[in-house]
């Protein structure tokens, strides 16, 4: 049977993809990298694409789902659904990879447990970009082992949008109410698209009774895109999501099942882009983010173990670009500052200001080179240099070798430091900012409707910080605990086929292998990070399109450094009619696998979920 399994996976993976056409719109996608703006065909590093052909296909609901079937992206859910998920790259820890917003930074100082609590509807989302490896010199701190970017879409045409849908695994909640474990969902949005200003917004409501925890979410986004003239635009954008959901498990186990969390974020942002003349572009920017976290260990009694955390960060940055008779150059300056107000981390705040100066030229017709080097001062840990380098070489037309090399660090949060939730965790005002340096060679090679990549890096992380104990009498603390030396491959390959004039098929696998040890750690401690990585990493979509019905299959296969392995296969059948309304069905963990990604956390069985969408935007 698991033979059987295995095979039904991977022939279904080849139907996931996209049609013919939108391979050949991704090949014109400009990545956002602030200052050089480069079509991804030229892009130097590990980057790739999930478009939003890709993302309205796959069996997902929220942008937590989406990256579940992101190659190298390690998603951690403790609860179904984007209830609350932590996110690492290629054997980092959840507080190294950096998110982005259309290029604005929207991470959490108080902890990155929060850093995927968005407002972001996938109806909004245009494409999102992931760049593997460290990457200070084009985005500054926190880009210790990745960023993540989400890139949102211009409206073309004025209109609405509704979706709607209701979930089910069949099972009854036998340990609390006996209620069958339902989830349901409503998504509306509106556009309006002028000849020089463009309007979206949308609004939605999701919720669960539970599987290990009930959820709540409610989201609202809007964003504003202005074009002035052909050389001045602006864009304005503002999100809320307020997220509740039961926490039974998630820090403080096994004495948490009354527990109950609650996360409120604000986010603000103002960019605008102005081409001063043929040669030099300025682009500033403003954002804000408002987080409240309310950790409740027990929901029925507020009076007792309950923790209030609200933080705020202020940035801005400019950024500008010079085109020279031979290559780019690009600089930019930052300053964000950052705040807390806690019941266990108390109040804190500091600042950081950051340089940013690149070049990036054809050396010849075939070789390029990006070279630059971000400098940052932090108001804790003073002036820092990031330095680093990418360059490629073009074999033919199909075919380019790259290499790169490049540094980062990763500043602690106010968790690390400040926490005092004694007798479970308590942070460390001592704790040093990790540093990260990786070194990377690979190729891409794309030949009609091949495309294929493989790489090689190897990375170390110095001052890896974890959370360490002698004894489970005691409480876990904050430490640096050694160094992570990280010898890594990834590769991916994918296949279309147009079979007729409205048939078409995709494949797509991808694969990863990570070989991490510890250096210079004193072994009588417990950790709870430092082997929690994945080890092996299978990701295999298929796409098969006929007509206005699509069927998908996603399969993953996981295998963590210290937990057994196991295969998820989720899948989605679409079909739309002509008047813009597509009914859809999902069906997920399909094989019945009895796994979690987060301590003892126990994820969905195979769940149902029915949709039907109206897309008049």
């Amino acid at each position: 049977m698991k033979k059987i399994t295995m095979v039904l996976c991977l022939a279904a993976q080849s139907i996931f993809a996209q049609n013919a056409n939108d391979t050949i719109a991704i090949g014109e996608v400009s990545i956002l990298d602030n200052r050089l703006n480069t079509p991804l065909s030229k892009e130097n590093r590990n980057i790739y694409v999930l478009s939003k052909s890709e993302i309205n296909k796959l069996p997902a609901r929220s942008f937590q789902d989406v990256l579940q079937y992101a190659s190298g992206i390690d998603l951690r859910q403790r609860g179904p659904f984007g209830t609350q998920a932590d996110i690492s790259m290629d054997g980092g820890s959840f507080e190294q990879t950096l998110i982005l917003l259309n290029g604005v930074k929207i991470m959490d100082h108080q902890t990155a447990h929060n850093a995927l609590n968005l407002p972001i509807p996938l109806e909004a989302i245009d494409r999102i970009e992931v760049v593997r490896g460290p990457a200070a010199r084009v985005y500054g701190n926190n880009s210790l082992t990745g960023v993540i970017n989400i890139v949102t879409r211009q409206p073309k045409k004025t209109g609405v949008y509704a979706n709607t849908y209701f979930g089910t695994n069949f099972k009854k909640d036998t340990e609390d109410t006996g209620d069958t474990y339902t989830s349901r969902g409503v998504q509306l949005g509106a556009n309006l698209a002028k000849e020089t200003h463009q309007h979206q917004l949308y609004v939605s409501h999701d919720w669960g009774n539970g599987y290990n925890t009930a959820y709540e979410n409610n989201k609202l986004y809007y964003q504003g895109n202005f074009q002035f003239d052909d050389a001045n635009s602006l864009v304005a954008s503002y999100g809320y999501v307020k997220n509740g959901f039961g926490a039974n498990g998630f820090y403080a186990s096994p004495g948490d099942k009354n527990s109950k969390e609650l996360v409120e974020t604000t986010l603000v942002n103002i960019q605008s882009k102005h081409q001063l003349s043929d040669r030099i572009s300025l682009a500033p920017r403003v954002s804000y983010r408002y987080n409240f976290d309310d950790y409740r260990y027990y929901k029925n009694d507020l009076n007792k173990a309950r923790s209030l955390h609200y933080s705020n960060s202020i940035s801005g940055e400019v950024n500008s670009t010079y085109q020279l008779n031979k290559g780019q150059i690009g600089v930019g300056v930052e300053y964000r500052n950052e705040q807390i107000s806690s019941t266990s981390i108390k109040n804190h705040t500091r600042d950081n200001v950051g340089f940013y100066a690149e070049y990036k030229t054809d050396i010849t017709p075939k070789l390029n080179v990006n070279i630059g080097t971000y400098v940052n001062y932090n108001s804790q840990y003073g002036w820092q240099a990031f330095p680093g380098i990418d360059a490629s070489y073009a074999v033919n037309s199909n075919l380019k070798l790259m290499v790169n090399a490049g540094t980062s660090q990763r500043i602690p949060s106010f968790t690390d430091l400040y926490l005092d939730q004694r007798p479970g965790n308590i942070g460390n005002a001592n704790v040093e900012s990790e540093k990260a340096f990786q070194t990377e060679i690979g190729f891409k090679y794309n030949k009609r409707n091949w495309t294929f990549n493989a790489y090689y890096f190897y990375r170390s992380i110095t001052d890896f910080i974890d959370w360490v104990r002698l004894t489970s009498n005691e409480p876990w603390q904050a430490q640096n605990f050694g160094d992570l030396r990280t010898h890594g491959f990834n590769t991916k390959v994918s296949y279309l086929a147009n079979l007729s004039a409205n048939q078409s098929l995709k494949f797509s696998l991808s694969y990863s292998y990570l070989d991490p040890e510890f250096k210079n750690v004193d072994d009588q401690y417990n950790s709870k990070y430092k082997i929690e990585s994945l080890k092996h990493q299978l990701i295999n979509t298929i796409d098969y399109a006929i007509g206005k019905t699509t069927l998908s299959l996603a399969n993953r296969y996981n295998t963590r450094q210290s937990y057994k392995s196991y295969w998820i296969t989720d899948a989605r059948i679409n079909h739309s009619f002509k008047n813009n309304l597509s009914i859809y069905f999902d069906a997920q963990n399909i094989f019945n696998t009895t796994y979690n990604e987060a301590g003892a956390i126990p994820l969905p069985t195979t769940w149902m979920s029915l949709g039907i969408k109206f897309t008049g935007i």
